[in-house]
C-alpha cells in the first residue's frame, strides 16, 4: 500500500514530471498557487491536504475512487455509521 508522498512520486515518473514541473505546471494551469518548497514540505510530513491531493490527480489525468473490499463486512450495530461512497 502507499502513502501519499509515494503514490505522488510514482505517478511522477509515469508522467515524466519532477516536483518542481508539476508545480510550475500546475501554477501556470491556474491551480491553487503553491510553491516547490512548500509542497516538497507536505510531503514529506505528510500534512498535504485531501483536495490538493485531488487537483494532484487531476491534473495529471487520474481520478480518485473509493472501492469496497469484497472480503470486509460492516458490523451495522456499531455506534459509528460508516457513509457507503
Amino acid at each position: 500500500m502507499y502513502n501519499v508522498k509515494e503514490l505522488i512520486q510514482v505517478l511522477l515518473l509515469k508522467n515524466g514530471l519532477s516536483m518542481r514541473k508539476l508545480v510550475v505546471k500546475m501554477n501556470t494551469a491556474g491551480y491553487d498557487k503553491m510553491t516547490i518548497g512548500g509542497f516538497s514540505k507536505m510531503l514529506k510530513t505528510e500534512s498535504i491536504k485531501f483536495n490538493k491531493v485531488q487537483e494532484i490527480l487531476e491534473f495529471l489525468g487520474y481520478e480518485f475512487k473509493v472501492v469496497r473490499k469484497n472480503n470486509i463486512s460492516i458490523n451495522q450495530d456499531k455506534e459509528l455509521n460508516i457513509l457507503e461512497i
